[in-house]
């Protein structure tokens, strides 16, 4: 059998060491459509963000980017179909709050976090807590003391057991000395319903979708549940200044991938949405949709949820929490 001297030297050069033959698929990502999982349904601000980041990633790298939606069981169908992805640089996670707490809830999940690395930190979720104008208390001290007099306590609505407005109740329920129900439902819609008729007492949910309440005076708000005021709506206390240092809570978004996948293209990746939250023209859609731009690297990233993970961990363990 005869071999050709190009055979000869092909078979050399993928022998050789030192020679970046397994990096050109690396260098040229990406060279075909990336899908970028939303563990949302579409509409909220998880969906949302995500397209007005995809059509730019898509502009700015010259290949589509699209949008799936995989909602459900508190954001782990998208970890899970993420963590189990190829890792090629063509799917990936835009990851929820939810992400640092499902452990704790849930128990052992199908996937593990060393299955997902972190790419860049994106966004952040303040949360305004809000009572119904025709509540018989006005200010938070007035709240707390409404619980305290009530034998079960404060009712709350939240969007779920384990979600960041339901765990930012419970530690102002702990730190306050009152005892509280969540309640969860699905989506702001039917919270603010029964807020409207009084028959749960408060929420702690995002502005967008509760400033026409709150403008039309139907609303209250008492505070936000950031650690600094919020630029979307600077005149809400803090719940730290108020009396609770404790009480910092947030939704937040940012991008994952598969732990395979390659450092270049993790690195590319994070140059690209670092580059995208500083255009001035995404930040203000961005701000329009009750996101403050946050923008981390991958380090950052992990370093935060690390840091989330052990704070709502040891919450959720001392409140005896299950997740639904």
């Amino acid at each position: 059998m005869s071999i050709t001297r190009r055979t000869l030297l092909g078979t050399l050069a993928l022998s050789l060491p030192g020679l970046p033959v397994s990096a050109r698929a690396e260098d040229s990502w990406p060279s075909r459509l990336v899908r970028l999982i939303s563990p949302y349904g579409p509409g909220g601000s998880n969906d949302i963000s995500l397209r007005l980041l995809a059509e730019e990633f898509g502009r700015s790298l010259h290949q589509q980017f699209i949008v799936e939606n995989k909602p459900g069981a508190g954001t782990r169908i998208a970890n899970d179909a993420v963590a189990h992805a190829p890792g090629d640089g063509y799917t990936l996670l835009y990851v929820a709050a939810p992400y640092a707490t499902a452990e704790a809830l849930f128990g052992k999940l199908t996937y593990e976090r060393k299955d997902l690395q972190p790419v860049a930190m994106a966004v952040i979720a303040p949360l305004f807590l809000i009572i119904s104008a025709d509540a018989p208390f006005k200010t938070l001290p007035e709240l707390i003391a409404y619980g305290k007099s009530k034998p079960d306590g404060l009712t709350f609505a939240s969007p779920g057991a384990g979600s960041q407005p339901h765990l930012a109740g419970e530690l102002l329920f702990r730190d306050a000395g009152v005892k509280g129900l969540n309640i969860p439902f699905r989506g702001d819609a039917a919270s603010y319903t029964e807020l409207l008729a009084g028959r749960v007492d408060a929420t702690l949910t995002a502005l967008p979708t509760a400033l026409p309440y709150i403008q039309s005076g139907k609303f209250i708000v008492l505070g936000v549940a950031s650690p600094e005021r919020s630029a979307l709506y600077p005149q809400a206390a803090t719940l730290r200044e108020q009396g609770f240092p404790n009480v910092a809570a947030a939704g937040w978004y940012g991008f994952m991938a598969p732990a395979t996948t390659p450092r270049a293209i993790v690195d590319k990746l994070q140059a690209e949405v670092l580059r995208a939250l500083a255009e001035p023209a995404i930040r203000d859609k961005l701000t329009a949709q009750g996101l403050e731009v946050r923008p981390g690297t991958a380090a950052e990233f992990g370093q935060f949820i690390d840091r989330e993970t052990q704070k709502w961990t040891a919450l959720i363990r001392d409140a005896g929490l299950k997740g639904e």
